[in-house]
């Protein structure tokens, strides 16, 4: 490992052999770490401890010095300088390169992403003051709490700059302070999103944009960030938006309510007629649900239950969840329950099925309907009697509230049974 100072050039064969040895893995891995922090320059030091034999003899052939102890302690410059007076001919960052991988100069790394970062920010800060927002109080605080969050650091620059660029003229539109409020002056929400990104959804529930501006709002009107869809809503209305109230319904059947509002003397017809409605969120916000207190209501997660109800001209009051508690189903049942209504309830026999049962019967007090463990094994019984092929019960168990027998009896048996399997026992119920 001897040699004149050489010019940088690629290392011969028996000098890349000798960089390459096992002996030396740790030093090169230990260097390129204290290398890549200091901007790549060969400073400070590196210490290996628990040097064995192998190593001693290889870091005593490249620092031509006897190395003896179990630790040794290598200056980074002299290590340069040693290896540029060898046959290796070049420094300790053009070794390392030479070695593989690349080098990666971390800190210019951080610099540059903490000017992307400022620069970001100066951009918002530059939007945001050519806007009416400028005027608006709540303003820096609400830059700041974006900054401090850090959920706009985590995104690449273009698209951070995009968002929070979005941001600011959405909550400009809104907020227009002296100047004259535009026209329309209460927005649908896909229309607002239209104007700020160019697509309808753009500001739809969990995107990063919705967020932002809700922020906006609450900071505006001095209310709490909203935790759940309606208050989420319900802050958009504020704000003049008008959230999409008509594409979600909720699936309801042979509600009788006895006031005397042409909604109510519509369900009570179709009612009449055996026919199932569809309500929408903007109908239930509008609609008083008079309802004798202790009226018995039904509560399924499939729609064939419905169907089947309504064929066999059953008279019980029943509303479908569809699959999932969505806020239009939880809303018409937070109506019902309000007038004084009592409930019981049947889903799935799975483990989504039961996971979604304790969630509608904690809430709402709901007694089971045939949901128990006997029901669970009747029917098991009952389709294995008859030949019904079997479904595996699959995915995480939950344990049902309301019957501490039932979820080991479907650990047992490994059967799932949807609610399709009970559905004669459920008319007869529906009298």
């Amino acid at each position: 490992m001897t040699g004149a100072e050489q010019t940088e050039g690629p290392p011969d064969a028996d000098a890349l052999a000798f960089l390459t040895r096992p002996g030396l893995t740790r030093l090169w891995t230990a260097a390129r770490t204290r290398l890549e922090r200091n901007g790549l320059r060969p400073a400070g030091t590196i210490r290996l401890g628990d040097l064995d034999a192998q190593e001693r003899e290889a870091l005593s052939l490249l620092l031509a010095r006897p190395v003896t102890g179990l630790t040794a302690t290598i200056r980074l410059l002299d290590l340069d300088i040693r290896l540029r007076a060898s046959a290796v001919g070049r420094g300790l960052p053009s070794t390392l390169e030479e070695l593989g991988p690349p080098l990666t100069d971390r800190r210019a790394v951080r610099d540059a992403a903490a000017a992307e970062r400022s620069r970001v920010w100066s951009t918002v800060q530059a939007e945001l003051d050519a806007t009416s927002l400028s005027a608006q109080p709540w303003t820096a605080q609400w830059l700041e709490e974006i900054r401090r969050g850090g959920t706009l650091a985590r995104q690449d620059p273009h698209t951070a700059t995009t968002v929070i660029t979005q941001a600011v003229h959405t909550l400009a539109t809104l907020f227009p302070g002296t100047d004259p409020r535009p026209t329309p002056a209460t927005w649908g929400r896909g229309e607002l999103a239209t104007r700020a990104t160019g697509s309808a959804h753009g500001l739809d529930d969990g995107t990063l944009l919705s967020r932002l501006v809700l922020r906006g709002i609450a900071l505006a009107h001095g209310v709490e960030l909203p935790a759940d869809a309606p208050a989420r809503r319900a802050l958009w209305r504020m704000a003049s938006v008008t959230p999409d109230e008509v594409s979600s319904t909720v699936l309801s059947y042979g509600l009788r309510p006895t006031g005397g509002t042409w909604q109510e003397a519509a369900l009570r017809e179709r009612a009449a007629h055996h026919m199932e409605t569809h309500l929408t969120l903007r109908e239930l916000r509008t609609l008083t649900l008079t309802i004798p207190p202790g009226t018995r209501v039904h509560v399924c997660e499939n729609p064939r239950v419905v169907e089947a109800a309504a064929d066999a001209d059953r008279t019980a009051p029943l509303v479908c969840t569809s699959g999932s508690a969505t806020t239009v189903v939880l809303s018409l049942l937070d109506a019902l329950a309000s007038s004084g209504c009592a409930f019981v309830y049947h889903g799935d026999f799975d483990w989504p099925g039961i996971a979604l049962a304790n969630r509608v019967m904690q809430r709402y007090a709901a007694e089971p309907w045939r949901m128990r463990a006997a029901d669970y094994e009747y029917l098991a019984t009952r389709a294995q009697v008859t030949g019904t092929p079997s479904i595996a019960l699959t995915g995480p168990s939950s344990e049902a509230a309301w019957d501490t027998e039932l979820s080991p009896a479907m650990d047992a048996l490994g059967i799932a049974l949807h609610e399709e399997a009970a559905l004669d026992l459920l008319l007869e119920d529906l009298g």
